[in-house]
């Protein structure tokens, strides 16, 4: 099914009937910081939110417009997260979806509101309503690109993809932005993304998919154990593909698509984790079950020390197996394998929870690489979940120490 799956170029507005912008608005010295994202048409949408009870204003206006199921703008700034800012942020995130709406030519409760940046500091109003009129005059279909940078905080890349694939009888497209370098954990939100597509399909549908991938990639993150209070990930589906009616297959291949999308996101967010300066991805093998499996892979990618470890390129194994066993799920320690791989080679360091000699120096150029896989094989079942993380370094400290300067 994934090799119908092609990578394409142009971001959010690769799909049919979309288009975006970026621009400065003030919020930050020189950077975009406001995006603006269009549908042409009403669109089915749905969306996934942070689990913490301290929910952000833009959050909050949100969630109350997506109760219809139809969208047609996304409009999102970063620099001020417009979070525990009380009844004025509640008004300044309603007031962000009557101008998006004015500017568009659609309604206040069609339009998707969401912001990134310092906790606790009301919203510019003034500099946030010239930079949404500005961006709706340079909506453009080449537009995706700007707007994946306009999200972006402590981000040090764009994050973006798009995809097509065969559907009902059409060739669809799927794409995303995201933004997230911090305060990232699984127990979504983790982050903020934006996805769009061209699909025909019913509200319900879409967000069975949405909920169903979030679990398996974005919920399957973690750079520091900090979960924001921002955090979501939202979907429109403007129907312009004109695909016919999805069949039972046709829904299975949408998922897919979709997971591509997000995998490749919820990667790119791990890889730039707030002073990150490597990659780590966590299989977990022949788990009793995938909850199982998930469990320790999460709680692997998360563990302070072994992200410690994989910054100094140290193959202390030992951290891993105790990740895995303080994870809550049911493993039997005496069974477990562990390897440790990059391009650099691969290495076994332990046999049904036992050492093995292995060499220092090789497993050491293995953890010196930029990507690092660490596999865990329970030899209980048959399921298996990746989780992604970062290493843990001393630019993380720096960065979060004086984040607000």
């Amino acid at each position: 099914m994934t090799e119908d799956i092609q990578p394409v170029t142009g971001g959010v507005t690769a799909p049919r009937g979309f288009v975006a912008a970026g621009v400065h608005a003030g919020l930050k010295k020189e950077k975009k910081d406001l995006a603006l994202i269009v549908s042409e048409v009403p669109a089915a949408a749905a969306a996934v939110y942070t689990r913490n009870r301290v929910k952000a204003a833009p959050l909050i206006v949100t969630k109350e417009h997506l109760k219809t199921g139809i969208a047609r703008a996304i409009v999102c700034n970063s620099g001020n997260a417009n979070a525990c800012t009380g009844e004025r942020g509640y008004r300044d995130a309603r007031e962000m979806a009557v101008i998006t709406a004015e500017a568009t030519g659609c309604e206040p409760w069609q339009v998707v509101v969401a912001s990134t940046g310092v906790i606790g500091v009301p919203l510019p109003m003034e500099k946030i309503s010239a930079g949404i009129r500005a961006a709706a005059e340079k909506l453009a279909l080449d537009g995706g690109s700007d707007a994946a940078a306009a999200i972006m905080t402590t981000d040090t890349r764009k994050k973006e993809i798009a995809v097509q694939l065969p559907l009902g009888g059409a060739t669809v497209t799927i794409a995303g932005i995201a933004k997230g370098s911090g305060m990232i954990h699984p127990n979504m939100g983790t982050m903020l993304c934006f996805l769009t597509t061209d699909v025909a399909m019913e509200q319900r549908d879409l967000d069975q998919a949405l909920r169903a991938v979030v679990d398996r990639t974005f919920n399957m993150v973690t750079v520091d154990g900090d979960t924001s209070t921002n955090d979501m990930a939202v979907i429109l589906a403007n129907g312009c593909a004109g695909n016919a009616p999805l069949t039972i297959e046709d829904h299975a291949a949408f998922r897919a698509g979709l997971e591509y999308v997000c995998r490749e996101l919820a990667r790119l967010i791990a890889r730039d984790g707030e002073g990150a300066t490597k990659l780590i991805t966590v299989e977990v093998r022949r788990a009793a079950s995938e909850a199982e499996a998930r469990l320790v892979a999460r709680a692997v990618a998360g563990s302070n020390l072994v992200k410690s470890a994989i910054f100094g390129a140290d193959a202390n194994w030992g951290r891993i197996i105790c990740a895995a066993g303080y994870s809550g799920a049911e493993i039997d320690p005496e069974r477990v394998d562990i390897y440790l791989a990059s391009r650099a080679g691969c290495e076994q360091m332990a046999m049904d929870g036992e050492p093995l000699p292995f060499c220092e120096e090789k497993a050491a150029a293995i953890l010196r690489e930029e990507e690092i896989t660490i596999t865990l094989d329970l030899k209980q079942g048959t399921a298996a979940a990746t989780a992604w993380g970062c290493d843990l370094t001393y630019d993380y400290v720096k960065i979060n120490a004086s984040y607000r300067t």
